[in-house]
Order: C-alpha cells, then sequence, then structure tokens
C-alpha cells in the first residue's frame, strides 16, 4: 500500500507507516531540494487526469537543502519538511519499536 496525499511533514509519514502504509509518496518534499527537476515547482496529483490537467502546480523558494538534508538531516526548521527519515526514527523509537515491519503493525486506538 502506498500512501498518497497530505503529507505535510514527517509526522505523517510516519503515520501512514505506523497505518501499514508500505511506502509514501514524497513528491512536494522532495521538490524542495537542489537537485529536484522542477526546481521548487511541484505539479499535485490530485483528480489527476491524463488529458485534462485539474491540479495545480505549487511553487516553494528555490531552497538550499540537498537531497541528504532533505531525507536524513540534520535539521534547523521545526516544520518536518526536513530530516524526514530521522523522524521516522524518532517516532519508532519513541513508541519502542526498533524494525519497520513491527511498527507497520502498531495497535492503533481511533477516537471520534
Amino acid at each position: 500500500m502506498i500512501a498518497d496525499g497530505g503529507m505535510a511533514g514527517s509526522g505523517d509519514m510516519a503515520k501512514a507507516i505506523a497505518c501499514g502504509a508500505d511506502a509514501v509518496m514524497l513528491g512536494e518534499q522532495l521538490a524542495e531540494a537542489t537537485e529536484a527537476p522542477g526546481q521548487g515547482l511541484y505539479w499535485t496529483s490530485s483528480v489527476a487526469h491524463p488529458s485534462l490537467p485539474r491540479s495545480e502546480v505549487t511553487g516553494f523558494a528555490p531552497g538550499d537543502r540537498d537531497l541528504e538534508q532533505v531525507l536524513f538531516g540534520p535539521s534547523s526548521s521545526p516544520y518536518g519538511t526536513v530530516n524526514l527519515f530521522g523522524a521516522l526514527r524518532r517516532a519508532m523509537a519513541k513508541t519502542g519499536y526498533s524494525d519497520l515491519k513491527e511498527f507497520q503493525r502498531v495497535g492503533l486506538t481511533v477516537r471520534g
């Protein structure tokens, strides 16, 4: 299962993995890297259609973070958009999991 949509930061990525996702779509997060081919522009995939573009192009200010920093840190930002894998490791450690497959089967409580 691949989680796509609404991934605002590293916390959303960790929650998706905890809910059982095998992968997450990180298009918007990776668009901030200096190596990104869109140079800070990202075309959202919401309601995608092969011949009728129905989504929007989101733009970011050209950043000074390379892909390595976006994925593995270090981070100087408190917003969860940098050091994505470090945040996943921290979420796993705080909940007592050391294996990713175990973390995917974490017990969930849903409150309404």
